[in-house]
């Protein structure tokens, strides 16, 4: 139904409802005694003696006096008065910043400013989004009877905040005027949802371990105190939350792991850092191209403690290849000979559900020979038997360094005999030979 044209005699009103916020009288304070008074006063001992009588009453207001004259109002009276809070909070005047994951809560008043009464009201409040509509009040069930002349009918509605961008709360009413007309009326207020923070991360693999970190950035103008940042881990990964040393008479204290502070962000572009290092669970099959790591809840105040919450799309890491046959380093020696032999520890660990294998194992012969530095030390290729389903197997490899320094073990290669497959080589090792 199109909006009833002519004058109505109902015109909604709404408030926000929010936190108030503090009223700051920056007016020129001083102290009367800068006024009378040089520098070199105090030089004179007999003029500063004199200063008590000739102000007696500075400094010796009364706790609750009140002076209804405001005569002395630019004086100060305490330190704290150059601060400019007066001690009187301002309701909201707008609907002011409102950002995501808030409770958008307005104060709505449908006021009749006819001379008649009007019957019969229905009344809708709904929030339109770009693609679509969300209601939040409905009276069509059980209308309002009656507002009499100069009355009002008050309520209050809710929305928590999911999307950002442009939001009108549409309010309308339906209702008999005094002449028996019905009449229809629309009113709309707008208002833009912001982002408080945004939320960048970095994901590291680091052999079996992964290190997530979140960069939290605060784009509102106020402080904001970080209740809660908590990053719940995918299906079969754990989690272990990575922080620096804290100071022990901390980490002794029972208060604060039962009350634990908060975490300041400051406004306009104050960050915090979180670390995070994520494992596979050991019982958990490596599943081909599942990459989700998980999602971050984040909670918070603002300086009055206004609530927010938001929760982040899911974090994604390296997609994990599937692999049938996984070959890894168990152990290397710490101290490494120039041509001298030396064991390199590994398994081949069968990841398929049946049995696979027999296999062979050697390096790599894609690179010149004059750019080798590493070799098999005797049979070239090692003969590994069957490795059974879901299961593993250890071995070691027989190794020689020909050159000084940092050299890598590189093209360690397994071959099923039996499937004649070959499978990608072992990543480059490197390792430091030393003379004898």
């Amino acid at each position: 139904m199109s909006s009833t044209p002519g004058p109505h005699s109902l015109a909604f009103r709404v408030m926000r409802l929010c936190r108030p916020s503090f009223h700051v009288d920056s007016p020129l304070r001083v102290d009367p005694l800068d006024l009378f008074t040089g520098e070199d006063l105090f030089d004179d001992p007999i003029a500063a003696s004199q200063l008590p009588r000739l102000f007696p009453q500075s400094g010796n207001h009364k706790a609750g006096e009140s002076d209804l004259t405001y005569r002395n109002r630019f004086e100060l009276q305490s330190p704290t008065d150059a601060m400019g809070l007066s001690g009187l909070l301002i309701l909201p005047q707008a609907f002011g910043a409102i950002y995501l994951g808030e409770t958008f809560c307005t104060y709505i008043s449908i006021n009749n400013s006819s001379d008649f009464e009007v019957r019969d009201v229905i009344i809708k409040a709904e929030i339109q989004r770009e693609r679509q509509r969300l209601l939040l009040l409905d009276t069509t069930k059980s209308p309002v009877e009656s507002i009499r002349s100069g009355g009002r009918y008050d309520f209050i509605v809710e929305h928590d905040v999911k999307e950002l961008g442009a939001h009108t709360l549409v309010c309308t009413a339906l209702y008999n005027d005094g002449d028996g007309e019905r009449k229809h009326l629309p009113q709309f207020f707008k208002f833009v949802v912001a982002n408080p923070l945004s939320v960048r991360t970095k994901v590291r693999s680091v052999k079996e371990s992964t290190f997530l970190e979140a960069c939290i950035e605060n784009h509102t103008k106020s402080n904001l105190f970080m209740d809660q940042v908590e990053f719940e881990p995918a299906e079969h990964w754990s989690i272990t939350v990575l922080k620096a040393d804290e100071h022990s008479s901390e980490i002794n204290c029972r208060t604060r792991e039962i009350f634990k502070p908060p975490i300041l962000i400051r406004a306009g572009g104050g960050i915090h850092n979180y670390l995070y290092q994520l494992r596979l669970s050991s019982a958990q099959m490596k599943v081909d191209g599942s990459n989700i790591l998980g999602k971050l809840q984040i909670t918070w105040r603002t300086n009055l403690g206004e609530p927010g919450r938001l929760q982040t799309q899911q974090i994604l890491g390296s997609p994990i290849a599937r692999q049938d046959i996984e070959l890894q380093i168990l152990d290397i020696p710490s101290l490494t000979v120039l041509e001298k032999p030396f064991l390199v520890h590994l398994n081949l660990n069968n990841q398929t559900e049946r049995n696979r294998g027999p296999f062979e194992v050697w390096l790599s012969q894609d690179e010149p020979r004059e750019e080798k530095t590493i070799f098999v030390d005797g049979v070239q290729k090692l003969v590994l038997p069957q490795v059974e389903a879901l299961s593993s197997t250890d071995f070691k490899l027989n190794l020689i360094a020909t050159r000084l320094g940092v050299q890598k073990i590189t093209g360690i290669t397994v071959f099923d005999t039996r499937e004649k497959k070959t499978y990608n080589p072992l990543l480059d090792l490197e390792i430091f030979v030393d003379a004898d």
